[in-house]
């Protein structure tokens, strides 16, 4: 019969033996954790440097007009935030300050009426209201001010803090908004990163790699509002949050059996 010791030994370096197997097969990709692990020193021409999104329907915008005759200036202007620009309102609260883009794509503008803005560039609109205002004579060299209120995208998924995160200067990159969401986890798929944006009543789904210098080229490198960027979870998570479950049976039995022979030799 074989020493007490030695048959525990066994036992023990099976159980090892059996852990190193489970961690080896659990262990994420260390190139895949990286972001743009093989790009080299280069320069990538970008797209979109000056970006200005559409207005779309449901956007809230602050459009503020001054000219050489101030108080002919006062019935364009809708009332101010009066908790300050930093304060977070909810949609209907900015709604009160700002204008309201209707499901048809317009905006009820003082003495101008109707406006189409849904579709157009801030810089677009802009020019429209410069231009009537002009043409009807009722300002002297007007000068008009338009910002979206309501900028935000939502980052979900595999990064440390998933948020809905407001831009104030209306313009964010994906890597700057997953970068405010704290940054992916170790476990996040980079190569794999899902785009969910509306435009024209339609959803349009992108898959982005974000290891490739392409990203940096890439139409959807600056995010709109109301975008929502997904990161998927890797093989690695879900393989380390049902591998334990799996195999727990596994190290029971096995610490059953060291008992028993422990038992048996003795």
């Amino acid at each position: 019969m074989k020493p007490t010791s030695f048959v525990l030994g066994k036992s023990i370096q099976f159980i090892l033996t059996l852990a190193v197997l489970v961690l080896i097969a659990s262990c994420a990709s260390v190139p895949k954790s990286r972001y743009f692990d093989k790009i080299m020193d280069t320069q990538v021409a970008q797209v979109n440097a000056n970006f200005d999104p559409p207005i779309q329907k449901a956007d809230i915008l602050s459009i503020t007009v001054s000219s050489l005759n101030p108080e002919d200036s006062k019935i364009f202007n809708a009332p101010t935030n009066p908790f300050g620009s930093s304060t977070a309102l909810s949609s209907s609260q900015l709604a009160a300050y700002g204008y309201l883009v209707s499901p048809e794509g317009n905006i009820t503008f003082p003495v101008l009426g109707n406006l189409h803005a849904a579709g157009l560039t801030k810089q677009e609109l802009t020019d429209t209201i410069v231009g009537l205002l002009n043409r009807k004579k009722l300002l002297l060299d007007p000068i008009v001010s338009i910002r979206s209120l309501n900028f935000h995208v939502t980052v979900l998924g595999e990064v440390l803090a998933p948020k809905v995160v407001d831009v104030p200067n209306e313009k964010i990159s994906i890597l700057e908004a997953i970068g405010m969401a704290g940054d992916m986890t170790i476990y996040a798929r980079r190569d794999n990163v899902l785009l969910i944006r509306e435009e024209d009543g339609k959803k349009i789904i992108r898959r982005l790699n974000l290891n490739s210098e392409e990203i940096f080229s890439s139409q959807y490198f600056y995010l709109k509002t109301n975008d929502v960027v997904y990161v998927e979870s890797n093989k690695a998570k879900v393989q380390n949050s049902s591998r334990f479950t799996a195999l727990l049976p596994t190290f029971l039995s096995a610490l059953a059996l060291i008992v028993v022979m422990v038992q048996n030799v003795k």
